[in-house]
């Protein structure tokens, strides 16, 4: 049977199979249950955001703190990715698909069961640290179960779609659960899609041969981890303990040498978590790091206009999920229309950059949002531009990031472009929620800090600031992929094998 190799984890590549294995007979139903499990794994980067002032209400944690909610999910998911394809590899996809799911709906229970700021946060770290073995052995799964081109074609689009709406179904999901049950239903839902994948799984996948050249990069996958975890966790001191304190700069520099040492460990290790190769095209370069900014402004935005929805407009959860539907719908247009118009006549030098700058002047826009906005005229603008100048954005860089790589090397591009986005998320709402609370802070010296109506206006000054950065991210993006990316549009391969991004 065709496996992915020992350097490919989370691989969307597709090796050609013996004519005598023939495709699975229910592969159509396998595609419904590991359609189920990518659900479950792309809501959860999102359905939490909505529900994040009532948790924040209910546990009493401070606005500090929140960002860790949707940090601690991105980052253990981010960082354990490219590890994760390896383990698929190494233990089978079966086992590896089954035990992620078991461990992502008991990590579920216990954040939706959570009594402490303390206990959510590590069932969101869990959460990230399963997702992250469900997610390459998903993708594996799905590569071995359709043999046949037109449909593999089919079943990669499926899954692609169900990737792609994945955010917006947890904006909108996470509403409703969060209004008419409870926060804690944003994670007990997982219970009810953990179950049914389980049960098809069990029933419906069948154990593969194992890989047994395939090898574990512990030293890389402590080095990138420790690295991320460090610089994450610099970012998120610098609100409580200030630049200049050793608990910031510290941690900030211990990950910047961490991650140098896991960049010269990869240039040694016998099978490399990330094979330095990829990274040094000039298109592939500019296009991880336009997906790591975009990660960055995106995922801040998502926290920062839930709150100023919620507790500046007085919206209620489902109102905020519906409010971020024309975004997304933006971001698929032009993402659509980017992968298959502007970049084959245009390239990508052009449109990306193009994308950014329409992303920097929402944001920009975003800064003007005051107490006596509405939505129709003040916030939907400037979010459709914001929606329109991602999907520009994302579109190509997912694409081009693994654009004439080896055979071998396409399935760790393609999980490295997640990595660069769900890193991207952490670094970019650590930093975010720590300049825009400082600015909170300093607009209250010398006020009232018990009046409601200055402390709207900090919590407006505090969103105002987040949103001053991202488009700072974004105009760097712009400058970034101006310079690197190649004039013209990009050579194709109509023989390459499909790359799906999770």
């Amino acid at each position: 049977m065709s496996h992915t190799s020992a350097d490919t984890p989370g691989a969307a590549t597709v090796s050609p199979l013996p004519s005598t294995d023939a495709p699975p007979r229910h592969r159509w139903w396998i595609l419904a249950v590991i359609g189920v499990a990518q659900l479950m794994v792309v809501l959860d980067a999102t359905i939490v955001n909505i529900a994040l002032p009532s948790a924040q209400k209910d546990l009493g944690f401070s606005d500090g703190d929140r960002q860790w909610v949707v940090t601690a999910y991105a980052l253990a998911f981010g960082s354990l990715l490219l590890l994760g394809g390896r383990i698929a590899d190494l233990f089978g996809r079966k086992m590896t698909f089954l035990v992620g799911l078991v461990g992502f709906a008991g990590a579920s229970a216990v954040g939706g069961a959570a009594t402490s700021f303390e206990m959510l946060i590590a069932a969101r770290a869990g959460q990230g640290l399963f997702g992250a073995l469900l997610a390459p052995a998903a993708l594996s799964l799905l590569t071995v179960t359709f043999t046949d081109a037109k449909e593999r074609a089919k079943a990669f689009g499926v899954y692609g779609a169900i990737a792609g709406a994945g955010g917006a179904i947890g904006l909108l999901l996470g509403g409703v659960l969060t209004e008419y049950l409870d926060w804690r239903w944003t994670l007990y839902v997982n219970l009810a899609f953990a179950a049914v994948a389980f049960i098809g799984g069990v029933i419906l996948l069948q154990r593969a041969t194992r890989d047994k050249s395939a090898k574990i990069d512990i030293p890389g996958a402590v080095l990138v981890g420790g690295g991320l975890f460090c610089l994450v966790y610099g970012f998120s001191n610098a609100e409580s303990h200030d630049w200049n304190s050793v608990a910031t700069w510290g941690f900030l520099l211990a990950g910047a040498v961490l991650l140098a040492a896991f960049t010269w460990w990869q240039t040694r290790a016998g099978h490399p978590l990330l094979p330095l190769r990829i990274l040094l095209d000039r298109n592939r370069g500019a296009s991880f790091i336009a997906i790591l900014i975009t990660g960055a402004g995106m995922f801040g935005v998502f926290l920062f206009l839930t709150y100023y929805l919620q507790q500046s407009l007085g919206y209620t959860p489902i109102e905020t999920g519906l409010a971020f539907l024309p975004m997304v719908a933006g971001l698929m247009l032009a993402s659509t229309l980017a992968s298959t118009v502007l970049i084959p006549r245009l390239g990508p030098k052009p449109v990306v950059p193009l994308g950014m700058g329409l992303a920097a002047a929402g944001m920009v826009w975003l800064t003007a949002l005051d107490l006596n906005s509405s939505y129709a005229t003040d916030v939907l603008p400037p979010l459709v531009v914001a929606g329109l100048g991602l999907g520009l954005v994302m579109a190509p860089g997912m694409s081009l990031a693994t654009a004439g790589v080896r055979a071998e090397d396409s399935g760790v591009a393609s999980a490295a472009v997640n990595t660069m986005q769900q890193v991207g998320g952490s670094l970019g709402t650590a930093l975010l929620n720590t300049l825009s609370t400082s600015a909170a802070t300093d607009y209250l010296v010398g006020k009232n800090p018990k009046d409601p109506a200055v402390l709207a206006h900090a919590g407006l000054e505090a969103y105002s600031t987040a949103y001053w950065w991202s488009a700072a991210f974004f105009a760097a993006g712009l400058a970034i992929s101006a310079i690197l990316y190649r004039r013209g549009a990009p050579a194709t391969d109509p023989d390459a094998a499909p790359v799906v991004h999770m």
